[in-house]
Formats: C-alpha cells, sequence, structure tokens
C-alpha cells in the first residue's frame, strides 16, 4: 500500500485527490490530512479513509469535537510542528494543497517525511523555492509540481537537456473579460468569479480575471526549472486545452494538452508511469484542438503582465512582498472594500513603491524572514487603502 499524506485536504486540490484515491482505496494508506478550520469536512474524511492523524491548523476545536475524534480514535494536532509525532519513517506520497504564503512553513518541514512530494501551492514557491529546493536536494526527496501548466512543462521536458530549450510557453484562458469590454467600475465579485472553463476557489478565480496568476504562473515556472524570465511566454488559448509549448534549440516543438480537470495532474503525482493505474480518458478532442485560437496576450488590457519586469533574476524577498500586496487587495476585492478598478489601480501603484524595491537585492534565508516581509507588507497595504 502505498502510504500518503494530504495536506490541505478539505480545499478543491484535496478533495481531488482524496476522490483518486477513493477509487482505488486499497492502493493506499492515509496517514495524514490536515485542514485549516473545516472540522466537519476533515472529521468526515478521516473516518471514510480511516487516518488516525490529523492537521487543524486554524483554530482549536471545542470540547464535544475532541469527544468525537478521540471516541474514533482519531489523533488532533493544531501546527505543523508535530510531524515527527505522526510520520516513524518516510512516507510515499505527499500533496500540499495549502493555499497562501502559509503553505510554506509545512512544506518545508515535511520534506524529511516524504519520497515524493507534489505542490499545488505557487506562493510557497514563488517565495521560497531557494529554501524548498535544499530541502529537496539535501533529503533526495522528488518534486512533481501539480498547477496544470507546470506539471505540463514537467513533463514536456523529462529527460531532455534543458540547455537544449529556446523558450517556454505556459498558456492563459483569457478569464471571464477576455472578450468583454466591461467598464471597471462596474464589474462585480460575481463577473470576476465567472471563470469560462475552471471551478476554483474565489481568490485564483480573481487572479485569473486579472491575469495576475499567470504573472505568478512565469515566476513559478522560471524559479521550478531554472530558466531566464525573457524565455517564459504567455499565449492565450481561451478553450484551455492546451497548457504548454516548448521550443527545443534542435528545431522541435512539444506541446501538451488535456481536459480543463485537475485530475489529471495529480492522478500523474500520484501514480508512476511504470505502475499499471491507468486514468479512464477521454477521447481526444478534436473540436478543441481545431479551435485552440491561440494569441498573444493584450498588455493595454490586462496591464498586470507588465508587472512581470520588476522581478528579479535571482530568488529574493520582493516575490513575498508582491505576492502579499496581490493578495490583500483582492481580499478586499472580495470583501467589497474596493472595486475592480481599484484593485488594479492599486496593484500596480503599489508593488512599484520604493519601498518594496529594497527587497529585490535580498535573498531569503530562513521561513521566518519571509513571514516578517509578508506581515510587513500586509500591514503597510491595509494601512495605506484606510488613508484612501
Amino acid at each position: 500500500m502505498m502510504k500518503i499524506a494530504i495536506l490541505g485536504s478539505t480545499g478543491s486540490i484535496g478533495l481531488t485527490a482524496l476522490n483518486i484515491v477513493r477509487q482505488n482505496k486499497h492502493n493506499f494508506k492515509i496517514t495524514l490530512l490536515s485542514t485549516n478550520s473545516n472540522i466537519n469536512k476533515i472529521f468526515n474524511q478521516a473516518k471514510e479513509f480511516n487516518v488516525k492523524n490529523i492537521i487543524i491548523s486554524g483554530k482549536k476545536i471545542n470540547l464535544s469535537w475532541k469527544k468525537r475524534f478521540r471516541k474514533n480514535k482519531i489523533n488532533i494536532f493544531y501546527n505543523f510542528e508535530n510531524f515527527k509525532k505522526v510520520f516513524k519513517k518516510k512516507i510515499d506520497y505527499t500533496l500540499n494543497s495549502i493555499s497562501g504564503i502559509d503553505g510554506l512553513e509545512p512544506t518545508i518541514n515535511i520534506i524529511k517525511f516524504t519520497k515524493k512530494i507534489a505542490i499545488a501551492n505557487k506562493e510557497s514557491i514563488i517565495c521560497g523555492w531557494n529554501l524548498i529546493n535544499k530541502e529537496l536536494i539535501k533529503n533526495k526527496t522528488k518534486f512533481i509540481p501539480v498547477d496544470s501548466e507546470h506539471f505540463s512543462i514537467f513533463k514536456l521536458i523529462n529527460n531532455e537537456d534543458s540547455q537544449l530549450i529556446k523558450k517556454i510557453i505556459i498558456t492563459a484562458s483569457g478569464g471571464p473579460f477576455l472578450n468583454k469590454k466591461n467598464n471597471l467600475k462596474k464589474i462585480k465579485v460575481k463577473d470576476a468569479l465567472n471563470h469560462p472553463n475552471w471551478r476554483m476557489g474565489k481568490k485564483i478565480s480573481i487572479d485569473s480575471s486579472t491575469l495576475m496568476n499567470k504573472v505568478f504562473e512565469v515566476v513559478e515556472a522560471k524559479k521550478i526549472f531554472n530558466i531566464n524570465l525573457n524565455k517564459i511566454d504567455i499565449l492565450i488559448n481561451p478553450n484551455s486545452y492546451l497548457h504548454a509549448i516548448i521550443i527545443f534549440k534542435n528545431g522541435t516543438i512539444k506541446m501538451l494538452a488535456h481536459e480543463t480537470n485537475m485530475d489529471i495532474p495529480i492522478f500523474n503525482s500520484i501514480y508512476d508511469t511504470s505502475q499499471k493505474n491507468l486514468y479512464k480518458t477521454k477521447d481526444l478532442n478534436i473540436d478543441k484542438i481545431n479551435n485552440l485560437f491561440l494569441s498573444k496576450p493584450n498588455t493595454s488590457k490586462f496591464k498586470t503582465l507588465k508587472l512581470l519586469k520588476l522581478i528579479p533574476h535571482r530568488d529574493s524577498l520582493f516575490e513575498t512582498a508582491f505576492i502579499t500586496i496581490n493578495d490583500e487587495l483582492v481580499n478586499m476585492f472580495l470583501s467589497r472594500k474596493i472595486d475592480f478598478r481599484k484593485l488594479l489601480f492599486y496593484l500596480i501603484k503599489i508593488i512599484n513603491f520604493k519601498l518594496f524595491k529594497k527587497y529585490c537585492n535580498i535573498k531569503p534565508k530562513s521561513i521566518k524572514q519571509i513571514y516578517e516581509v509578508r506581515d510587513l507588507t500586509k500591514k503597510f497595504v491595509n494601512d495605506y487603502i484606510k488613508t484612501k
């Protein structure tokens, strides 16, 4: 049996992973699940999959819940420093689908306890890749990216000489406003959440509507695959069938397509190609292949793409400030404190402040340092917006 752990098991990625496990329960032993605060859901997951260890990182549970967990012989922990109490030796696979920069610490802490880690947390990779990679090398842990674009790149360059890569292209659907001439002031939260192809969490759906998710994915690809930003491009593919293109210096071009379904990258991160478990795939969608409608994104419409020019060539603390500014403004938009126009206006304005430029030359040396920059940036953004 494959021993696995799922961090963030109550979110959309975690639920997808559990559904894959559900189809072949006899193949798996889940040793750990975690959630931030969804106690009812993780309790039901633990019962269904006979999981004996869970982490609830967001809040303490009341006495009635403690009794229910105790009755079912489920151990409860409240932070990610308890991995050593759960794992006596390395497990086979871990999926980290915790959202936000908060996912960095558990990512780094669990690497030593797993043979393979699949990461669906772009914030961790963008802010702390040098720290993550150091642990991966030290503990000889295999890493697989789970974002559909980075999973696709990972598959396309497998066994290829990275020196032969001329260009990496990731695709973007263009989000809900690709072909609309909306008055930015009139865009409502429900409009920005209405992604045409993917059903995602609220935060990433808003990032998709502004194309900030593609800005982050370019930075993520730069770090994972150790390639210069000027070798990574974005193309619009409205039907989201094509996920990545690699152009090689030997004249060959590789492309990877799959349905808009996160089951596929997660399934492939769990099962090695040598294993006989097969995904129940659909036939080739000829209509989608014949109607890819690839085009370059309009930077006048999606001004966030110009922010890529601010990203330093080397790992730095600027990326933490960069992500935090966006996170805070998106949260304000979702809670209707600012409108969509102001979200874009303040995003571009604040990121360009000299205050944050100083971080461009400082390499992250610890999780604590990254979290300090996050907290300082968060306070600055909130204080600044209050004055407007």
